[in-house]
């Protein structure tokens, strides 16, 4: 295809509100030595590109994503310290989900045009995997929510499979912290696990991924949403949120029963999710939607033998994993919706209300 000179992109000029999200014509990326060219034609909406827009990263917030959406949509300010490591690099193309076309090759590079790829967002610095700093695209670099994208040429990966566009474009953020999570908590045959926020993007995926490896699920949503996270495969389904009727009792009846709890959301229930536990379980978080600051009683937390893992680094074969069990049909899609590229502020305020199950993904404009 002949590569036009500008693009569409969405560009996040800095923390704040909506308004912080503004479509513009800018310069179509080049591919340097050792990269490719990737004409994005879908990409997924995930929790951080809202959380790094807020600056909810930054050690002055321990709200929730919600509470913080609220306050800087009446009064933006700037986070020093918002970004995941480093201050975020505004004005900056977000954007962590990507399935798109090789369109260009680098100097050096070389790969057949036309291959359709997902782009691992978590990539790694000169040290490869044998450090664990990380550069995410979109939020360390220019990202997805653009026409087009230039990423080192190993971190696309072609994949073959009747999936759509918009399918597809729902894998990578999501799925690959849900596997690296499984995967460093050593999800296997037997173990209970119990899955905090079961409804989301990143949770449906690890009620998927836990069944994958003969794991017993059990599933905490609003229930409203109990009938389709069962359909994903969870064994049980507890129909209840930290504070609403029943919480109490359905914690009360997992006390010292499960294996591992696989947790995106924290906040105020994190005490009563290590509380079921059972002797040696193992409790692994990635994020915390629902705020950041928990109460831990260190007797519970060494008088049981748990172990705590954080998850941000992704291990070299989870995306590769993931582009297999897709191509094996050993992974379903769970799309919430789509919007075009231009309605990203609705597809994100249609997030935070927190009344879809799966993923909601942007399709982007062909140039």
């Amino acid at each position: 295809m002949t590569i036009p000179s500008t693009m569409l992109a969405v560009v996040t000029t800095g923390n704040g509100g909506l308004d912080k999200l503004q479509l513009q014509t800018v310069p179509t990326p080049r591919p340097a030595p050792g990269e490719v060219l990737v004409q994005v034609l879908a990409a997924g909406v995930n929790n951080t590109e809202i959380n790094t827009r807020l600056g909810w990263y930054s050690k002055t917030v321990d709200a929730d994503t919600d509470g913080l959406a609220a306050e800087q949509q009446a009064e933006a300010t700037h986070k020093a310290d918002g970004g995941w490591s480093e201050p975020t690099p505004f004005p900056l193309i977000q954007g962590t989900d990507v399935c798109g076309r090789v369109v260009a090759a680098g100097e050096g590079v070389t790969r057949p045009l036309g291959e359709r790829v997902l782009l691992r967002p978590c990539m790694r610095g000169d040290d490869g995997f044998g450090s664990m700093e990380t550069r995410w695209m979109g939020t360390d670099f220019a990202g997805g929510f653009a026409q087009f994208v230039a990423v080192p040429a190993g971190e696309a990966f072609a994949v073959d499979c009747d999936w759509t566009d918009v399918q597809l474009a729902s894998i990578p953020c999501a799925y690959g912290t849900a596997e690296n999570m499984v995967g460093r908590a050593n999800v296997g045959p037997g173990d209970h696990v119990l899955v905090p926020g079961a409804s989301g993007g990143v949770g449906s995926a690890v009620v998927q991924l836990c069944k994958r490896r003969g794991a017993t699920v059990t599933a905490l949503c609003g229930p409203a949403k109990a009938d389709r996270v069962a359909a994903l495969g969870a064994d049980r389904v507890l129909g209840t949120r930290f504070g609403a009727p029943g919480w109490a009792e359905a914690v009360a009846e997992l006390t010292h029963t499960v294996d591992v709890v696989v947790d995106n959301v924290g906040g105020d229930a994190f005490p009563d999710l290590i509380n079921t536990l059972e002797r040696g379980g193992r409790y692994v978080t990635s994020g915390a939607i629902a705020g950041p600051i928990v109460a831990l009683d260190l007797r519970t937390l060494y008088l049981r033998d748990l172990t705590l893992i954080g998850s941000t680094a992704w291990d070299e074969r989870v995306l590769p994993d993931l582009v297999g069990y897709i191509e094996r049909g050993e992974l379903r899609p769970v799309i919430a919706g789509t919007f075009p590229l231009e309605r990203i502020g609705e597809a994100q305020t249609e997030f935070l209300t927190k009344q879809h199950v799966g993923k909601f993904v942007l399709t982007v404009p062909i140039p």
